[in-house]
Parts: C-alpha cells; structure tokens; sequence
C-alpha cells in the first residue's frame, strides 16, 4: 500500500543556491506576505520552496494553484517530478515570474500531488501603508 506524500517544508522566498560541491540548498530571502502601494500589481520574482518525502517510487505531478476565492483557483504551476525511493526527500523550487495580483487579500494557495491536496494555505497580499 503506497503511503501518502508528506510535506516537509513550504517556503516563499527570493532565492535558492544550490551549492555545486555538496547539493546543499540555501534559501535566501524567506518572506510570508506582500505589501504594494498600487493594485493590480504584478510581483516581479519569488520562489515556491517545497520539501516531499513518503512519495512512492515513480513519475508524480505537482500543481499549485492560486485565487482570492478558494472555489475558484487557478492553476500556476504544473510539473512532473521523479521519485526513485519513499525514503528520498524531494527538493522542488518553483520559479514565479510577474504573477499579477489584481487586489489586496488572503490569496488562497493549494498544492497538489497526483491530484491529491496536500497544503492548503494562504498568501495576505495587503496595501503598503505611505
């Protein structure tokens, strides 16, 4: 009986380097909300950060969606990833470029693996003060 993937970490940054010598990631700039003075505003870069494990051995896929309102989301990222062992700790980062927020509020953010939820969170989008 295959287990169901476990999530380790989930990281909203500005960056990660990977070390060439040791495979050891960096994570650089993590951040939990985003402030802007105008809106619709249009974040230029950030970074999905997510560590699985417990996943069976084989092709899966990701989706991570967005949207103000839970029951309708809109998918952002779609990608498969490659588990060789259920003792394995997959590391996936998750570039966004210019994603467009139309309005302040609780972005709503689920991530999905084989079309099983596995994080539901949210993202406070909010006006800059000055």
């Amino acid at each position: 009986m295959n287990s169901k993937p476990q999530l380790l970490a989930w990281l909203t940054c500005d960056g990660v380097h990977i070390d060439p010598g040791t495979g050891k990631h960096t994570i650089l700039g993590v951040f939990s909300d985003i402030h802007a003075h105008t809106f619709p505003f249009a974040h230029p870069f950030m970074i999905w950060f997510l560590t699985l494990t417990d996943c069976a051995p084989g092709t899966h896929q990701m989706r991570i969606s967005l949207g103000l309102d839970p029951q309708a989301m809109q998918p952002l990222i779609e990608r498969p990833f490659e588990v060789k062992s259920p003792l394995n700790r997959i590391n996936l980062i998750n570039e966004i470029r210019g994603l467009v927020f139309p309005a302040p509020g609780d972005y709503s953010l689920l991530v999905e693996i084989d079309d099983e939820p596995l994080l539901a969170t949210s993202l406070t989008v909010a006006q800059a003060r000055g």
